[in-house]
């Protein structure tokens, strides 16, 4: 083997050994309809011009993971390579009978909670191969649930570096704080994805946090 192939090859393999050829994957997670697919598209329209995912009031409308590869966030000319993991909505009980009120039809309700149930066990497997978490909590609500407790207390275990989102900060009752004096362990980043709010300063921690 000539000497530039034999040196090649040895640089790969001590590459792989060293983790650096090994792909940064960004999980979303959180309950439905906190905004995780809003902030994926919001990332990924700033970043590569394009959403990855449909939105609905509807809950469970994410009911697979979705995978963009190949974005890229810049900040203070670092750039943090990652591919976006967008998970569906953590539950602990997905009832049919709760999307019939938004007028899905009885058999549409079942199969819709019956996808979603598959896509909550889907979205816990890739815990084992995500690198980071961007949890998403809607700053409306009590963070204090048991799904939120359950996805940080996984994360914790598989000593995963994750980032707390506490997002909808552009709505009046938003209390990000709250989030804040909840998880003060924790960082915190407040926004508003479907505005853009402060997601420069998400963008930033990312940097930080997942480099």
């Amino acid at each position: 083997m000539p000497r530039f192939f034999r040196s090649k090859f040895f640089k790969d393999i001590l590459n792989k050994l060293l983790g650096k050829n090994k792909v940064l994957k960004i999980g979303f997670y959180g309950h439905p309809n906190s905004g995780k697919t809003t902030l994926a598209n919001r990332m990924t329209t700033d970043w590569i011009g394009k959403p990855i995912g449909t939105i609905s009031p509807v809950p469970h409308e994410t009911r697979r993971v979705y995978r963009q590869e190949h974005v890229t966030v810049k900040d203070d000319g670092v750039e943090l390579n990652f591919d976006i993991i967008d998970t569906p909505g953590i539950a602990t009980k997905i009832d049919y009978t709760n999307f019939l009120e938004y007028g899905l039809s009885e058999e549409e309700a079942k199969e819709r909670a019956k996808e979603a149930t598959k896509g909550i066990i889907e979205a816990i497997k890739w815990l084992d191969d995500v690198t980071g978490v961007l949890l998403v909590i809607d700053a409306t609500e009590d963070p204090l649930t048991q799904a939120n407790i359950t996805i940080m207390g996984n994360l914790e275990a598989r000593n995963i570096p994750f980032i707390i989102v506490a997002n909808k900060i552009d709505l009046e009752d938003a209390t990000p704080e709250k989030i804040n004096s909840v998880f003060p362990q924790h960082t915190v980043v407040p926004i508003s994805a479907l505005n853009g709010d402060n997601t420069n300063l998400l963008y930033r921690k990312m940097v930080d946090k997942f480099k």
